[in-house]
């Protein structure tokens, strides 16, 4: 598929696929991880912390930007690329999943919220989501969808899966800018049947790239992988799919085995902010008095600063007082962990061994529950 952002495969390891998205700002190889850059930044890093962590691309919310300080004024300072400094790859989602929260009301036009910042109404409809994404200007914009919360009746995921096809053709419809990309959304809950036939429509529509979305939402990870299992085949081959909000280790690796490409989520930020650490041995709180005299990193070969320069024993102080580089310190640690992930999933991959690397990686983990544990 030719367009502003198009993928190649390079190489394939049974359902698992390594290969490039080529975008307006750059490429971007696949599997990767978008971190969460909620209001144009991800929280206490800047893009010289990104661009030295080895991120390739990363994702900024509709929702927030339109409110404050309002896509108008980003445009103004350069677009997203030029407001934030970062001239890689960005993605916007459409706001839909933020505006769930709100409990919006849903007409066939469009979704009526109250600001979270100010109480006042807002407006929010296909057309208008992706004029807002093109007014940011970030390389690949999502349709409008309108997910649900799990677990939900058949006749509630149907009702809004349908409506998510119809605000799809609104949002290709409306895309204005030949420079930039719009990713269609399949929704569908855990329901094998409904996946399909949103899988099948949504790729007639006709995308580059597709977020498989209402997951993360409640759902257990054997309803993930129906979801995801029923999804993947009735899509394009050289398209890239997105399972959206997806982002802890072991859901990771499952759904890069069953065809995955791109993946986003606040776990790592959210983690390091609750003073906890991604590790390969497992989730580490570093709160736990056992660290206090502990002068080793909080993992040996990790090549983040945190874990270069200070010792667990000093992060530990850092969490217990509440020091703001204790946040920064271990969101630094959490992506460098991150990238290092899908940069060995990718590279096991292309030596065909990624099946025995997954399941390595999950044992290991899995030999570390409880350790996160305050």
């Amino acid at each position: 598929m030719t367009g502003p952002v198009s993928w190649v495969r390079s190489a394939a390891d049974g359902a698992a696929r390594s290969g490039v998205m080529s975008t307006p700002h750059g490429a971007v190889e696949t599997p990767n991880f978008m971190a969460v850059g909620t209001r144009a930044t991800v929280k206490t890093l800047d893009t010289v912390d990104l661009e030295g962590l080895g991120a390739q691309i990363v994702l900024a919310n509709t929702y927030h930007l339109m409110l404050r300080p309002g896509h108008d004024v980003v445009s103004e300072l350069g677009e997203l690329h030029g407001f934030m400094a970062w001239d890689k790859p960005i993605l916007t989602d459409s706001g839909g999943y933020q505006v769930l929260s709100l409990d919006p009301k849903i007409t066939e036009d469009e979704l009526i919220f109250r600001s979270s910042y100010d109480g006042s109404k807002v407006v929010l409809s296909p057309e208008r989501s992706v004029e807002i994404q093109e007014a940011l200007g970030a390389d690949i914009a999502m349709v409008l969808d309108v997910p649900v919360n799990l677990p939900a009746s058949r006749g509630a995921t149907e009702r809004e899966m349908r409506r998510t096809l119809r605000w799809a053709e609104r949002s290709k419809a409306a895309k204005q800018r030949s420079d930039r990309a719009l990713f269609g959304i399949v929704q569908g809950g855990a329901d094998r049947g409904l996946r399909e036939i949103s899988a099948v429509e949504t790729a007639d529509i006709g995308f580059p790239g597709f977020g498989i979305g209402g997951l993360v939402v409640g759902e257990g990870d054997g309803e993930r992988a129906i979801a995801i299992d029923a999804v993947v085949p009735a899509l394009p081959v050289d398209a890239v799919r997105y399972v959206m909000g997806l982002g802890d280790t072991e859901g990771i690796l499952d759904a890069v085995g069953r065809g995955i490409d791109l993946f986003d989520c606040v776990l790592p930020t959210r983690l390091a902010r609750h003073g906890k650490a991604l590790t390969r041995t497992g989730d580490l709180s570093m709160r736990r008095t056992e660290w206090t005299n502990d002068a080793s990193p909080i993992e040996e070969d990790c090549p983040c600063i945190a874990c270069r320069r200070y010792s667990r024993g000093y992060i530990r102080h850092l969490v217990i007082t509440k020091e703001l580089l204790a946040n920064r310190l271990l969101t630094l640690h959490n992506l460098a962990y991150t990238y290092r992930l899908m940069d060995d999933i990718r590279s096991h991959i292309v030596k065909g061994s990624f099946g025995a690397f997954a399941e390595d990686v999950t044992a290991r983990r899995r030999q570390g529950i409880g350790r996160s544990d305050s």
